[in-house]
């Protein structure tokens, strides 16, 4: 606890020292020297300051409205579901016309909030009503609320989808896409339980061993007693889960910012030059990727380290061995929820071929509800939020769920290739593209 309100008042005193920076070399005393330290000075202490503050603070999802091509609706944000870890909130657009869409968005819980899919939430909202999960800060939590693994976070999608009933589709970013795809298969045990009409996974680490990235293999190059020691440490006093052991956000932000040093260096010298030179915003480009990108939160020790030893090192999912409560999923239950996969061809994080693998896993799902969508030159965040979304993978999932949207017994068959030519080609385009990535 002490090392935990250590490393937040380090926080605050950079926080503090930046904006003593900004005041100091702000003093009109300076404006009669023609040098450009002042302003240089000046616009060190802002950037540092911003930096600092922005770590602590939850930012805000910011869709008060959405564009048609009609007209403007206002929006509307509700919590449909509040659990100890996670709200499940709910976003309507007020429409002259109703939508038959219904998304549940899984959003991650990898050290960021929920915020970090606001475009894909923003683009989908023109055209569906959207779910997403909104998890919460560990250090929020209090431990009267008990642990949270992967178990956990499996039984909570499963409890919202029963929540929010029939006639759903769900869609997976990234570090929740395994266990989605277990709590479907659960659902699809029980003959009673409503089932998705559509899952889409996009950019998920069903199989890290499928095609290794520095980030998936992580795994396999420490011990789980290495990692609780190195990284594990319990919340501090100030924080309502004091005492609760954590992933502190801090750590996780250090290793996502160590894997891309230099660019990240040269992109705060970058704004600090632009903001002496009266060039920055507020909500330039900068500002508005970093003040989310450096917004980060606390992960429940269970969950982060159940999640490195069954997920990647084990592979329980890519071997269809992962139990819940003790009892075995059988991913191949799936047999009325259409699959569709999404991949980034420039993805570092989850590279492509981790996430084809869950079709290797659905052998009794008919062939004409299940599809891919390889972007070539998207990169993890691509994939969801940039223009690979927007421009071509937003409309083939729109049109993937428009397929699927009927109950299972009315829709429409299509011819398909055999699943093993399908399957065939479907990963030897992967490994082309991943080869291609890794020269490139």
């Amino acid at each position: 606890m002490t090392i935990y309100d250590m490393s937040e008042s380090m926080r605050q005193s950079s926080a503090w020292v930046g904006a003593t920076t900004k005041a100091f070399w702000q003093n009109p005393a300076f404006s009669v020297t023609m040098s450009p330290l002042p302003a240089l000075f000046s616009a060190w202490g802002e950037v540092t300051e911003r930096t600092f503050e922005k770590i602590a603070t939850k930012p805000s999802w910011g869709i008060d409205s959405v564009v048609s091509a009609d007209s403007d609706y206002p929006v509307t944000k509700q919590i449909e579901l509040e659990l100890p870890f996670c709200n499940l909130i709910h976003f309507t657009a007020e429409r002259d016309r109703p939508v038959k869409r219904r998304v549940l968005l899984v959003a991650p819980m990898s050290g960021h909030y929920a915020t970090l899919c606001r475009k894909t939430v923003a683009s989908l909202l023109p055209n569906c009503d959207v779910y997403v999960t909104e998890w919460k800060n560990a250090r929020d939590v209090p431990l009267s609320a008990g642990k949270f693994d992967v178990e956990d976070y499996t039984k909570y999608v499963v409890q919202m989808l029963r929540h929010l009933g029939e006639n759903i589709h769900v869609i997976a970013v990234c570090q929740p896409v395994p266990l989605t795809l277990v709590a479907t298969a659960m659902l699809a045990e029980d003959e009673t339980a409503p089932q998705p009409r559509t899952l889409t996974l996009i950019g998920g680490p069903v199989d890290p061993d499928a095609n290794p990235t520095e980030v998936t293999d992580f795994g396999n190059r420490v011990t789980m007693g290495q990692l609780e020691h190195s990284v594990i440490t319990p919340v501090g006093f100030a924080f309502a889960g004091v005492g609760r052991k954590v992933y502190p956000g801090s750590v996780q932000l250090s290793s996502f910012i160590a894997m891309n040093a230099q660019t990240h260096a040269k992109a705060f010298a970058d704004q600090i030059g632009a903001v002496a030179r009266g060039e920055a915003a507020d909500l330039d480009r900068h500002n508005k990727f970093y003040d989310e990108y450096l917004a980060v939160m606390d992960m429940p020790a269970e969950f982060y380290l159940s999640t490195v030893d069954r997920v990647f090192k084990r592979r329980e999912v890519a071997r269809n061995v992962f139990k819940v409560d003790g009892k075995l999923v059988d991913i191949s239950k799936i047999t009325k929820t259409a699959v569709k996969i999404v991949e980034g061809g420039r993805d570092d994080i989850s590279a492509p071929g981790q996430c084809l693998a869950a079709l290797d896993l659905l052998p009794n799902l008919p062939e004409d509800m299940q599809e891919t969508f390889l972007a070539p030159d998207a990169g993890h965040y691509g994939i969801f939020s940039g223009s690979a979304w927007r421009n071509d993978i937003r409309p083939a999932v729109l049109n993937f769920i428009d397929k699927h949207n009927d109950a299972p017994d009315a829709r429409k068959k299509v011819s398909a290739a055999p699943k093993s030519a399908k399957k065939t080609a479907d990963k030897l385009g992967q490994a082309d593209v991943a080869k291609t990535a890794k020269k490139a």
